[in-house]
């Protein structure tokens, strides 16, 4: 059933606003069960309906800046009954998603990048003598303090040839309130304090504002921005979490959710301590201790976990927008002044400013602590989310130190080192609730020894939350008569000699870690214990160098062998192969 794929140019505007009740409704109930966007989507409601009634997607190209905010175009391009399963394994995409859609066209959910995308689409139309293909960029307010988007207008206002419309999607915020000289001038162009926008004075058409909750407003302003025939800015003021009461009171919050209860609002089903309130907690603690410590953000200061040091330390607390580039090099700037930078950001979104870590960072050596959240698998918002990459990357940085703390007291320590390094440092953690602490039986060199198996010819090296699993596997294998030694290395670059050393002395090591192989620590400690001449067999259970789907976090560690059952296969497997599996016992 496809109550909302209806032909809208037939409905009357008692119809359409029946339509955009209608799509509040559901979306509410949907995502208050599966969690996802909620805030962003009930404010684009009529504006989404009046985009489908003057273009015609997919003729027309439809792209979202950022793809959070495409729920309604989901539903009004047929895939209601893709919402029973938003955002898990199999189902539907909490963004837009090509392989689900003609409509989807991009798989769009960094921000700032749809303008570019415009571009290159309304000239290769132009290239492929598809002159009547209109390109429409939905962009919200926050998505402009990201550099790309002003690259991207910088050739649109010189192509006044390109029908590219630029709908300004302005709400105040992306998903804290938008910040800078941007913020200041969207305000002054809605209270009309300002004679000239931006947009016009860089070439671009301006028409607006426009108000983002009226369906006919908004179609006038789209069709006279179609026939100019030339770049377009059409400003929308909207209301995020329009229509939801409680979206509307707190909008922040209400962004992106996990299952609620819709009468009110309220989470349901939480209340584990999480990675992300270990460090807020610490790093507010840190603030108190060392005024040379300042905090920045991209745009991320809540999910992040620095609200607690942005409240106490407001003068050392610095939100750049969406502008990860940014945020590292201009913590490069406060580092050469003395000040010690933590750079906290996603890990998905560190690789957007990975020249500015390598060229502004690291080259001069400077002391910048770098805290990725959301590091390894992030469940639900899938392939463009999962922190899988920064492992990987960040090794090949000269002089950077990369921590995995295994628990909440080893996240506090690493924090504390990393801090008091005098260079750069990252510390990387899942978006999960912490387990319980696992003690270390002793330590050796800088790696912590978490079971000590008298005669294992195999040792895991338990990489960050995932060497809970390995002692569990451990304690599987024991039963069948393979001694196994765990240990955590804590920092997994640079590689630790000890840690090599300690490698030698098995016969099968594996490294067990949320990362993609390529690069990984199991890939470089085999690379080294090659180097020294061992006869030791190394490799590594990690993720495979792809994109991963959505999915829950443990199922899809689960299906790619990184929990207790799957390390214990593995190390049978290669045990198997290397001819040392002798005297098992069967399983009980």
């Amino acid at each position: 059933m496809n109550r909302f794929a209806v032909d809208l140019a037939r409905l009357d505007a008692a119809e359409l606003a029946g339509l955009a009740a209608d799509i509040r409704a559901f979306l509410v109930d949907k995502v208050s069960s599966a969690g996802g966007h909620l805030g962003s989507n009930l404010g684009v409601v009529e504006l989404t309906i009046a985009l489908h009634r003057v273009f015609r997607s997919p003729r027309d190209v439809l792209l979202f800046d950022t793809g959070h905010q495409s729920y309604v175009h989901k539903l009004l391009t047929g895939r209601e009954a893709g919402f029973d399963g938003l955002r898990r394994a199999g189902g539907m995409s909490g963004y837009p998603a090509r392989a689900e859609s003609v409509h989807d066209v991009v798989e769009n959910s960094h921000a700032s990048t749809a303008l570019s995308y415009a571009d290159g689409v309304a000239r290769a139309s132009r290239v492929r003598g598809e002159g009547a293909r209109r390109v429409v960029a939905v962009v919200g307010d926050g998505a402009l303090t990201g550099g790309m988007c002003w690259e991207a207008m910088n050739n649109l206002g010189a192509s006044p040839e390109l029908p590219v419309v630029v709908v300004l999607n302005d709400n105040g915020r992306s998903y804290a309130p938008t910040v800078g000289g941007l913020a200041a001038h969207l305000e002054g162009l809605r209270e009309s304090t300002v004679d000239s926008s931006v947009f016009r004075n860089m070439g671009l058409a301006y028409i607006g504002p426009v108000d983002g909750h009226d369906v006919s407003a908004l179609e006038s302003a789209f069709q006279m921005a179609s026939a100019l025939g030339r770049p377009t800015v059409v400003h929308c003021v909207t209301r995020k979490g329009k229509g939801y009461l409680p979206a509307e009171l707190d909008d922040e919050c209400m962004h992106a959710v996990g299952a609620l209860d819709p009468a009110t609002g309220r989470p349901v089903g939480r209340g584990a301590q999480s990675w992300t309130s270990v460090f807020g907690a610490e790093i507010a603690a840190i603030g108190a201790e060392r005024p040379d410590v300042v905090c920045l953000t991209a745009a991320m200061p809540g999910p992040t976990g620095l609200g607690r040091f942005a409240s106490r330390f407001p003068d050392r607390f610095f939100d750049v927008g969406i502008a990860e580039q940014h945020a590292v090099t201009a913590a490069a700037g406060m580092a050469m002044t003395g000040l010690h930078p933590v750079v906290a950001v996603y890990s998905t979104f560190l690789t957007r400013a990975f020249d500015q870590l390598l060229m502004d960072v690291a080259l001069h050596g400077l002391p910048v602590t770098f805290v990725l959240d959301r590091a390894g698998i992030t469940g639900p918002d899938g392939a463009s989310h999962h922190g899988m990459w920064d492992a990987s990357l960040l090794p090949v940085v000269p002089g950077i130190r990369v921590g995995a703390p295994r628990d909440a007291e080893v996240l506090r320590a690493l924090l504390r080192e990393a801090v008091d390094f005098a260079g750069p440092s990252a510390v990387r953690y899942p978006k999960a609730a912490v387990g319980p602490a696992i003690p270390a039986v002793r330590q050796v060199g800088g790696v912590d020894v978490l079971r000590c198996a008298p005669d294992a010819r195999v040792l895991l090296v338990g990489v960050g939350a995932l060497a809970g699993e390995c002692l569990s596997a451990a304690d599987a294998l024991a039963a069948r008569g393979v001694p196994v030694t765990v240990v955590d290395p804590r920092w997994v670059a640079p590689l630790n000699p000890t840690l090599v050393e300690m490698a030698a002395e098995y016969r099968l090591v594996l490294a067990v870690e949320d990362t993609a192989s390529a690069g990984s620590l199991g890939g470089r400690l085999a690379q080294a214990l090659a180097a020294a001449g061992s006869d030791t067999c190394a490799g590594t259970c990690a993720l495979p160098t792809a994109f991963v789907p959505h999915g829950g976090r443990e199922q899809l560690l689960s299906g790619y062998g990184l929990d207790a059952d799957g390390i214990a296969a593995a190390v049978l497997e290669r045990l198997d192969l290397l001819g040392e599996r002798v005297g098992l016992r069967p399983v009980a």
